[in-house]
């Protein structure tokens, strides 16, 4: 087969080949029953992804008495949680952004909280009689770029500034070649703490885990109101929820909530896969299991997959205007399908007569920063957690304990976090966050592809691209 002259090859559409195939492997899609009538709860949760779910587990493991109450919308893993790109790490990667936004002090904190998370969720992965693709040999970074280079001595100067040498590695172009051969490759670097996962399989299992420890689990239940109080009371469309505490997961949706749509937009991501072809993998030297990704700031992260598959993802999709989740540019937009494969086909040559057998995308709540935030409403007990900016696999345990933490009320090593106290900044009113948003990613787009075609991005391009770094905001800053 030639190589596409026109992309995408395949128009994006839900679900993600992930969430068929956890369906499929269950033998066909089976859901929980929707709610019906009125039930009372000590917590009720809302959302079904892998916030919700661990924050459930967190919950029956630290206070077993608690009766837990947990409703999702459509059936569990669906959303985020089964279309992501399916790699595991934490924070060791973000240490300067961090250090800049938060302090030294801080960022080793998250960083270090990221690694118990790693370590409980290879935990929970591993465990036996759970099939959920597991593999684990850290995660590289690698330059496709001239323009990309310094970015690697930004990482190793961090690492060594804050103490933490070993936890990145500059890689030399010869070294990057042992783990994946490309003509575009450069130079890299090798953070030990990474691994992939089949993500829709592993939210499936976090769901059957929550049911065996006693949370009960509503699917095709969406909530309809929540009216705060003493108790809480959710509504949904057959029945309610009386609640003395609510955590709400539900990841862009609640972009809506006035707690949260000052710090957050709504980005898309698209990602694709690959029909299998374990031959040319072989061919490219790809022989070890850990992710890859480019130091674009709209990155393209790509791993392969245990039947011989490549994923590749796309960071740079449509900004909703105002937090509006059905926006279909956020889960249709074809030019950013044709983004993610053409990084496919420029980073991973070897693959290019491979033919696209899925291509989908999906919201990404991206806060001002860069990083979540977990946090109670004032005056209620209703606890949320939001911001994950597109790196949600091993935070999302994070936010888990943290929210567990909130419900329990407890001071310790995860309320604690920055994550639960910092001041998180406020970005622009609508309708200058929707319209400089759209500037600032055409303009990042521009660079970074004049960037790798070794050529200077035009003034307007750069201009836009510098705009973020005026109002002190992580969101597009190159």
């Amino acid at each position: 087969m030639s190589q596409p002259s026109v992309y995408p090859s395949v128009s994006p559409g839900d679900p993600s080949w992930w969430f068929s195939d956890a369906l499929r492997v269950e033998g066909g899609e089976k859901p929980s029953p929707s709610l019906s009538g009125q039930i009372t709860v000590d917590v009720a949760i809302v959302g079904g992804g892998f916030t919700g779910l661990w924050t459930a587990l967190a919950l029956r493991e630290r206070a077993p008495k608690l009766s837990i109450a947990l409703i999702e919308a459509s059936l569990c893993g669906s959303g985020a949680s089964g279309k992501n790109g399916g790699k595991v790490h934490g924070y060791w990667a973000s240490l300067a952004g961090m250090a800049a936004n938060i302090g030294a002090d801080g960022a080793l904190a998250v960083a270090r909280a990221g690694t118990r998370a790693q370590d409980a969720i290879r935990a929970f992965a591993t465990a036996p009689g759970r099939d959920v693709w597991w593999r684990e040999s850290g995660n590289v970074r690698v330059s496709a770029a001239p323009a990309q280079d310094a970015k690697i001595r930004l990482y190793v100067e961090t690492a060594k500034r804050l103490g933490v040498p070993d936890s990145a590695q500059a890689l030399t172009p010869e070294q990057v070649a042992d783990y994946c051969r490309s003509p575009v490759f450069r130079g890299g670097l090798y953070l030990p703490e990474g691994a992939n996962v089949h993500p829709a399989r592993l939210a499936r299992a976090l769901r059957k885990a929550a049911i065996e420890a006693g949370v009960a689990i509503y699917e095709n239940t969406p909530m309809t109101g929540l009216n705060p109080g003493s108790p809480n009371r959710i509504s949904t469309p057959a029945g309610e929820i009386i609640a003395r505490e609510v955590v709400l997961a539900t990841n862009i949706e609640l972009a809506k909530r006035p707690e949260v749509s000052p710090h957050v937009s709504v980005f898309s991501s698209y990602a694709l896969m690959t029909a299998p072809a374990p031959e040319k993998l072989a061919a490219m030297g790809w022989n070890r299991d850990q992710g890859l990704a480019d130091l674009r700031m709209f990155v393209h992260y790509f791993r392969k997959t245990v039947d011989g598959r490549i994923l590749m993802g796309s960071g740079s999709g449509p900004i909703s205007f105002a937090g509006n989740t059905k926006n279909p540019a956020l889960t249709t937009d074809r030019a950013s399908a044709a983004r993610a494969e053409k990084g496919l086909r420029r980073l991973l040559p070897g693959f290019a007569d491979v033919p696209v057998e899925k291509v989908w995308g999906g919201g990404i709540d991206v806060s001002s920063d860069r990083l979540p935030f977990f946090r109670t409403v004032a005056g209620t007990r209703i606890h949320y957690g939001a911001g994950y900016s597109g790196h949600g696999v091993n935070p999302t345990y994070m936010g888990g304990q943290c929210l567990a933490s909130l419900v329990l009320g407890v001071k310790d090593e995860w309320s604690t976090l920055p994550l639960c106290t910092r001041d998180v900044p406020k970005l622009p009113p609508e309708p200058f966050r929707a319209v400089g948003g759209r500037l600032v990613r055409w303009g990042i787009i521009g660079c970074e592809e004049a960037d790798e075609r070794e050529q200077e991005a035009g003034v307007f391009q750069r201009g836009a691209a510098a705009i973020p770094k005026l109002f002190g905001l992580r969101i597009g800053t190159r």
